[in-house]
């Protein structure tokens, strides 16, 4: 038998040793980060991604009129406001789950905001912050609407009785008819926006390269207000190809099916919502793959996978 030094022996022994307390301090760094994440709620899924809100949805989720939150609602004056005429806050009751994204929402040409009311308490239901807002005169054109919808973001996340429960960087805009139209307007204006929704917009401009914020357009293939062909297809495909966007037609619809519930409208705009405020990638399933033809679609275009 060959014998070794005592010089290597007593090297092996300081190997083997400084093996063993390697190996122990690697066992007791894991034990310490599992009893971390054991105490975070949702563990690492919480910790990847802070801003999700509610349960793993489905499609009978999203669907649903009302979502888990239960919702409150405060109406804002326009006679304590400036930029904007006043409106209805929506927002879910529990502070349990820290502070939310938020949407402002616009009326189209001549309405008020009762016509747009619907989807303050079904977006609220599902996690956000929602604001349906009057303008300051009801023939606002898209322009000034667009600056109203920003005014009221402000609004909201600076002076509003609910500003604590609002992530100030976590913001969308949606509107319907020259309220869309304001959408784009308010898109443009403010990069920083995560979504924009503009439903049947309206606009005399069709062109929107400039927009970074990723948008949802929903048309109808009805609309003889604001037909599909020089309006809201051509608003997306100014888009920029590098943004995430998509264009919804609806089917059997006409300009005014934004202004009552709709399950299609409600559907994708709670995805696109989720997916781009709360960067939650659990609701990429209902949109990408791209959605198919179906008896409320007319056409469904976009880029996937998602980028952002």
């Amino acid at each position: 038998m060959q014998h070794l030094p005592s010089g290597d022996t007593s090297t092996r022994r300081h190997r083997m040793s400084k093996s063993r307390s390697v190996r122990l301090g690697l066992a007791a760094a894991a034990a310490t980060a599992g009893l971390v994440t054991a105490l975070i709620p949702g563990g690492a899924q919480a910790a990847a991604n802070p801003y999700e809100r509610g349960p793993a949805p489905s499609n009978s989720s999203i669907e649903a009129s009302r979502g888990s939150y239960a919702t409150s609602q405060t109406t804002v004056s326009s006679l304590g406001v400036s930029g904007f005429g006043g409106g209805t806050i929506y927002y879910p009751t529990s502070t349990a789950d820290g502070t939310f994204g938020a949407v402002v929402i616009s009326p189209g040409f001549t309405a008020y905001q009762s016509s747009i009311a619907w989807l303050g308490p079904r977006l609220a239901s599902q996690g956000f912050v929602v604001f349906t807002i009057d303008t300051n005169t009801t023939v606002d054109q898209p322009d000034s609407r667009g600056r109203q919808l920003l005014s009221a973001l402000d609004y909201l996340t600076q002076q509003s009785s609910v500003r604590s429960r609002v992530d100030s960087s976590r913001l969308g805009v949606m509107g319907h008819s020259m309220g869309g139209g304001g959408t784009l307007e308010a898109a443009k204006s403010r990069p920083s926006l995560q979504a924009a929704i503009p439903l049947t917009g309206w606009n005399t401009d069709k062109t929107w390269p400039e927009v970074k914020t990723p948008t949802l357009i929903v048309g109808s293939d009805g609309d003889t207000v604001a037909p599909v062909a020089s309006h809201s297809v051509p608003f997306y495909n100014s888009l920029p190809s590098s943004l995430d966007k998509a264009y919804l037609e609806l089917r059997g619809a006409t300009h005014f099916t934004p202004n009552s519930s709709n399950t299609t409208i409600a559907k994708y705009s709670i995805s696109w919502l989720k997916r781009f405020i709360d960067n939650d990638t659990r609701y990429e399933q209902f949109l990408c793959p791209l959605p198919s033809t179906s008896l409320t679609i007319a056409a469904y275009r976009g880029n996937c996978p998602h980028t952002s």
